[in-house]
Parts: structure tokens; C-alpha cells; sequence
């Protein structure tokens, strides 16, 4: 190694703490151990360490899916030390690995590409769609993959959310929508499978779509098991996935994990870190009553639903429900779809309807709205539970969301409310209020038929923090 590749591989040892130098040695030796000595004791003679396919295979056999190891493989290979562009090495030097790491999980979209390109197809020059979308897929596969297999799931599991491989294929379409083609458009998806894209459009994609960079750094991390708990993990990383609260072993959520990785990194950077269930029409029944007095006064929160045809769908409401015949909340709520198509749909900036729920009013629509206006809301849920609506010709006007059901006027299969964030301080308190106490009119017309409150009994008691743990 001359003095300019020293110096280079010197300078991207440095990234590095002591520690994590450690660290990384450590994971190196251990791959490099078996293949070394075996081909030490053929020549016999000490030979300069090196990892190989096999080696790589063996040690991540059950964390990763072999397909990701082996894309991971072809990255440390694409490291020239030489700078001569000659053929990659089946062997990897130390100084290929180091670099590997240093570039994907230190450097930036520009030092990244080559190693990505090469992750994506061994063969230079452009790369195909249908090679892009089988990356990503692959990618978010060993996500899901490795973070069950080294129980990074937090209180969620592959047993409590839908099947991971619809929502695997939906997520890997949602980030190749993204793909921008070299005039600045975006290529539809029936053609982007047989389009060609270099170097400067995959490097663009990686720098604007921060799922990328983030999804690798947790296959390399939890798959290698290196400077997995070190502090220099960022934001992105640590609350990939929220913890979860409230639904174990009781039911199966209408979130998948890719779905649940997505939605969650659209939220407020201070509500990523846990998700509560509030209301499920699975445990607490098909009932208005219940969703309102599970809901309201818990902070902010994401409700999905899903319609009986099998559109699953929702919103994020920024704010506290409130039961009263005004609009609510701000411009951080927003509309999404989780099947059959992953997207989430923002504020427009048209109206402030961003939230809406009213109950027991005979002036007033009663029911749970986001968006759009009265009786023509984005995402509507009756108060006549069962019923709900999805209107949008062609595009609801506060947040520019499509018809997310599907068909306009849906019946209700089931419904979930997850509180998001820590709980408001007032939660404690006001969220052992029923109907009875969010609904002034149901209260009075007990009183002047001279019945008692039972709904008292009717109450759950709040959830301990930590049953999910």
C-alpha cells in the first residue's frame, strides 16, 4: 500500500472512535480468522488477513438473508485500493472493509454511490429498474428480517402486525416513486422496471430518500452485530421503529412492520419513540361510545382502518381529540394508505380542516373526519359506526389525498387508535373521563331520566407502561 492509499484509509480509520476501531477490528478478525488460517496452513506460511464469501455466509447466516449478504459482499469488493479499476478481489482486505464501513455508515450520498451501484449489480455502468427494485426489496426484507432475529422490534413482532411481505413490496414502491430521472421527472411504474439509471440519478435518489441510507446502516450494524450500541447512531436509526404499548397477545395490528417503519418517520421527531394502543373495534366492540371515550384527551394519535373490501387507511391528528363541532389540530396531521398501495398525503395549505369530531349533535355531522369539508370529508368515520366515507374529485382539498377506500361510501371492517409520543400530562386524568363526560347532551338526557351512571364500570384501567417491554 503506497503513501496516498495509507494516508486515505488513515483518514477514514479516523471516523471512527477508539471504540467503535475496536469494534470494527473485532468483527473483522472473527470473519477473517477461518478463511485466513485455512489458507495459511495450505501454503504454510502467515498470510495478510482477508474475508471471503464464505466466511461472510457462515457468520450471518441467521441474521441475514443470503441474498443481502451476498450484496453486502459485492459492496466491500467495490472498494479499489489500487485505483487502477482493476478487477475486484474475491478476497476482502482490511483496508476494503474499513473503507466499507466508513463510507456507508459515516459518509455522505457522493460516497456512498459506487459501493450502492455495485450493491445493486456487479456490472458497471447503468444500472436497470428491475435491479433497483430488487435491491430495495432485498433491503427492506433484511431489515425486517434482523431486527426480529436480534429482538430490535421493541413490543412489536412478526405474530402481533399484518405479513411483512406485502408490506415489503409496498414500501420498496413507495421509495422507487421517488426515483427521478435525469430531466427531473419521475418515472411511472410500469416503465421504471425496464429503464436504465446512472450513477447521478441513484446517487440523488439515495441523497433524497433518507430510508436508504438508514436501512443499510441497520443491516450492516445488527447484521455484522458491530457498533450496534454505540452513541453515534443517529435519530433515524434509534427510532426507526417505536416501541409499542398495549397489544400483547391480544390482537393482530392492521400496521405491518415496513408500514409501521414509514408512517413512523412522517411524524413529529419528538412522538417516533412509542406508540400506545388506545382503541381496537377488535377488544373494545363496534361502538362510537367506546372510540370516543378511548380516544379523547390522549394527545396525538394515528387511526387506521380497514373497509371490508381490504383497503387499509388512516390518519395522524397532531392534536388531542376533542369531541365538540369545530375543526381541530394543525398542519402536521396528514392522510395515508397502507394497502394496497403505501403513501402518506400532507397538508395542502387550502384549508385548515385538518381534524373533526363531533358526537350526539342534531345540527352538526356526528362522527370522526380528517380533511376535505362536511359530508365530503378525505377520510370519514360515522358516528353510526360502521358507516365511513373517502371522498376526493379527484383529490381532497386539505391534504391532496386520492380516494382511500375502495369505493367512496365503505363499511367499516375494523379500527385501531395508537396514542403516539408520551402521554400528555393531563392524559392520567381526563382519560378516565366516559362519553358521559365528553358529551354534555348524553349526560343531561341520563339525568332527566332519573338514571344512574354504569359506564363508571365499563372503564379499562390505564395500561402499565411497561407490559410491552
Amino acid at each position: 500500500m503506497g503513501n496516498a492509499e495509507s494516508n486515505a484509509y488513515r483518514n477514514h480509520l479516523s471516523r471512527f472512535l477508539p471504540e467503535e476501531q475496536s469494534d470494527v477490528d473485532g468483527v473483522f478478525d472473527t470473519l477473517s480468522g477461518s478463511s485466513s488460517s485455512a489458507a495459511a496452513a495450505k501454503n504454510g506460511k502467515a498470510m495478510k488477513k482477508t474475508v471471503t464469501l464464505e466466511a461472510l455466509k457462515a457468520y450471518m447466516k441467521e441474521p441475514l438473508p443470503e441474498q443481502m449478504t451476498v450484496r453486502l459482499y459485492n459492496g466491500m469488493r467495490s472498494v479499489d485500493l489500487t485505483g487502477k479499476s482493476s478487477a475486484p478481489s474475491e478476497h476482502i482486505a482490511k483496508e476494503q472493509f474499513v473503507i466499507f464501513m466508513s463510507n456507508l455508515l459515516k459518509g455522505n450520498a457522493d460516497e456512498k454511490i459506487t459501493i450502492i451501484m455495485r450493491m445493486i449489480s456487479t456490472t458497471e455502468g447503468p444500472v436497470k429498474g428491475k435491479e433497483i427494485q430488487e435491491f430495495t426489496e432485498d433491503l427492506i426484507k433484511a431489515v425486517v428480517h434482523v431486527l426480529s432475529y436480534r429482538k430490535e422490534l421493541k413490543g412489536w413482532n412478526l405474530e402481533n402486525t399484518r405479513d411483512s411481505a406485502g408490506g415489503i413490496k409496498a414500501l420498496s414502491s413507495q421509495l422507487l416513486s421517488e426515483l427521478k430521472l435525469a430531466d427531473g421527472t419521475k418515472a411511472g411504474s410500469p416503465q421504471l422496471v425496464e429503464m436504465d439509471f446512472g450513477r447521478s440519478v441513484i446517487e440523488d435518489w439515495v441523497y433524497r430518500v433518507p430510508q436508504i441510507s438508514a436501512f443499510l446502516s441497520v443491516v450492516i450494524r445488527q447484521g455484522l452485530h458491530v457498533l450496534h450500541s454505540l452513541p453515534d447512531q443517529t435519530k433515524d436509526i434509534v427510532n426507526l421503529v417505536p416501541g409499542c404499548k398495549g397489544i400483547k397477545g391480544r390482537i393482530v395490528s392492521l400496521f405491518d412492520i415496513p408500514s409501521i417503519i414509514y408512517i413512523n418517520s412522517h411524524l413529529p421527531a419528538e412522538l417516533q419513540h412509542k406508540w400506545r394502543l388506545l382503541f381496537s373495534s377488535k377488544l373494545h366492540g363496534e361502538s362510537f361510545s367506546q372510540l370516543c371515550a378511548h380516544i379523547v384527551n390522549k394527545g396525538p394519535c394515528i387511526v387506521i382502518l380497514k373497509d371490508v373490501d381490504g383497503f387499509i387507511f388512516g390518519g395522524f391528528a397532531s392534536r388531542s381529540w376533542e369531541v365538540k363541532p369545530q375543526f381541530q389540530g394543525d398542519n402536521r396531521c396528514f392522510l395515508f394508505s397502507v394497502f394496497p398501495s403505501l403513501a402518506v398525503y400532507t397538508y395542502t395549505g387550502y384549508n385548515d380542516h385538518y381534524m373533526y369530531l363531533n358526537h350526539g349533535q342534531q345540527t352538526m355531522p356526528n362522527g370522526l373526519g380528517m380533511g376535505g369539508q362536511h359530508d365530503y370529508f378525505g377520510l370519514w368515520v360515522d358516528s353510526d359506526y360502521g358507516k365511513g366515507h373517502s371522498k376526493a374529485k379527484p383529490r381532497c382539498t386539505t391534504y391532496n389525498s386520492p380516494q382511500l377506500s375502495a369505493k367512496e361510501n365503505f363499511t367499516l371492517d375494523a379500527l385501531e387508535v395508537w396514542a403516539v409520543g408520551d402521554m400528555p400530562e393531563s392524559a392520567e386524568t381526563k382519560g378516565k373521563k366516559s362519553i358521559l363526560d365528553v358529551d354534555p347532551e348524553a349526560q343531561a338526557l341520563l339525568e332527566m331520566t332519573g338514571k344512574s351512571r354504569h359506564s363508571e364500570g365499563l372503564r379499562e384501567p390505564i395500561e402499565d407502561e411497561d407490559d410491552d417491554n
